[in-house]
């Protein structure tokens, strides 16, 4: 392996053999990071990160490997989602899924796969005593999967049903258009599978992603749980040592083309409310300016206390729900998403009060007041977003994954506070532009206070499904 970690966060040490809390630390400066041991994996560039932690009789585990749903032909669209259920349902060559399901319900264990738009994932959780016979179930899913025939179907006409249902929640609908606006229609970041898209997706094709991408050198795996490290390092080199490099997963070079600024509408006649989102592209966590986006986010549009919740929802009473702020991707742009909740009547006026606010912050940037509250808000929920090894060893992993620092967990809380009222008003300019928005409305068009042309050029997205092809029978389509 090009390097093994076995690695901690600063909340948690050892104590009598165990990973526990400080009971005496009272905040996150005054607990102590403890010496990591050496760890000695096989050379075939796998990367191998161990978390002891004796509290209960527990081994986990988690495999993320190379290669996502954006290396995927736009024709095949879905292919991860049928690939990371029939992976797991389809049961190995010489067990079927059925089989794996009884044994490992007897265990009380369980063993999982999936897919994500840059990763796929097969896992396991068991009982200390049971982690032998569960470490040979996942080894032999991740190196041996059948991929049958009639779990594949299954899965295909499981997307066939969410298609079809796709329209019906307008929370979704918005999601999904708010990112081809940003993103671009076809980009991968935004595209939805169609029934043609499932169809074309076989069985080989299923078969020849995992001999592309399954390679130990596409893989980071990560153990947490009641065991020895020096144990668990021979087990793994006893399954992993002899496993052959194969080719290194490349990422794909992707064009992001965002929609032009302006109006866009959906309409859905069976609401009551309008989901507004203003959309364009935000930037990564590798930028700089994280830190100080960071803290803009959680003052302008984070919770409770952020400026949009007070002046939008509790002063003027416009909003349901209302928030947002620049976001900011692993390894591609986030989007710069601030959206509005509110009921038909008021959507224009929604609308123009986002506008308001946004034209006032470069004469009211955010003060002082504002930006303690963001930091300690920030700060504070440290402990309750990694307040346990697993949740530790899951972003340490996405460092190694995305090429960061493994100590950028530990640097963001000194970033978060360093950061000032000018770098907060510096960021605030630099990212926020109101004329390079798309504004996307969903709602119902004839309950609107005002029409939305009002407030200029209004472009009306169809977002009709299509057709499935012969011999596909969905579920019955749901509102449009």
């Amino acid at each position: 392996m090009k390097r093994a970690l076995l690695c901690l966060f600063s909340l948690l040490l050892f104590v009598g053999g165990q990973v526990q809390l400080s009971a005496q630390a009272t905040t996150w400066q005054q607990v102590p990071i403890p010496k990591l041991p050496a760890f000695h994996p096989p050379q075939n560039g796998m990367v191998i990160f161990l978390q002891e932690d004796h509290e209960l009789p527990m081994i986990d585990g988690v495999a993320r490997i190379r290669g996502g749903a954006r290396a995927v032909p736009a024709s095949k669209t879905g292919l991860i989602d049928i690939y990371g259920e029939a992976w797991r349902t389809g049961g190995t060559k010489t067990r079927t899924g059925d089989q794996l399901d009884d044994y490992l319900e007897q265990r009380a264990a369980r063993v999982e796969t999936g897919g994500t738009v840059d990763s796929t994932t097969i896992s396991w959780s068991c009982l200390k005593e049971d982690f032998d016979d569960v470490f040979n179930v996942f080894d032999d899913l991740l190196k041996n999967p059948e991929f049958r025939a009639d779990k594949i179907e299954i899965a295909k006409k499981g997307m066939y049903d969410g298609i079809s249902r796709r329209n019906d929640d307008p929370g979704q609908i918005a999601g999904r258009e708010a990112a081809k606006l940003a993103y671009g229609a076809d980009s991968p970041y935004a595209r939805v599978a169609e029934y043609a898209t499932v169809v074309a997706v076989t069985r080989e094709d299923l078969v020849a992603w995992h001999h592309t991408y399954v390679q130990p050198n596409n893989i980071i795996l990560g153990v947490v749980g009641d065991f020895d490290s020096a144990k668990m390092e021979a087990r793994l080199r006893q399954a992993f040592g002899s496993w052959a490099k194969g080719a290194a997963a490349k990422d794909p070079e992707i064009a992001l083309k965002s929609a032009k600024p302006g109006y866009y509408q959906v309409e859905k006649t069976d609401v009551n409310q309008s989901n507004i989102q203003m959309v364009m592209l935000g930037t990564t966590r590798k930028n700089p300016d994280y830190f100080a986006i960071s803290v803009f986010n959680e003052a302008f549009g984070g919770g409770f206390s952020s400026r949009l919740f007070g002046d939008i929802r509790t002063t003027k009473g416009l909003a349901y729900a209302v928030g947002g702020g620049i976001g900011t991707g692993w390894d591609h742009p986030g989007m710069l998403r601030l959206m509005v909740m509110t009921k038909s009547q008021s959507t224009v006026e929604s609308i123009q009060a986002l506008d308001e606010e946004l034209a006032d912050l470069p004469k009211h940037p955010i003060n002082d007041e504002e930006i303690k509250r963001a930091k300690d808000a920030i700060l504070n929920s440290f402990i309750f977003r990694f307040d346990s090894p697993g949740k530790v060893l899951q972003e340490k992993m996405a460092y190694e994954f995305y090429g960061y620092p493994l100590d950028f967990l530990e640097n963001y809380q000194k970033g978060i506070e360093k950061v000032t009222k000018e770098d907060v008003a510096r960021v605030a300019a630099k990212y926020i532009h109101r004329d390079q928005m798309a504004v996307l409305v969903v709602g119902n068009v004839s309950e609107f206070d005002k029409p939305l042309s009002s407030l200029g050029t209004v472009s009306k997205l169809d977002i009709a499904i299509p057709a499935p092809p012969p011999g596909v029978v969905p579920e019955q389509e749901g509102p449009q």
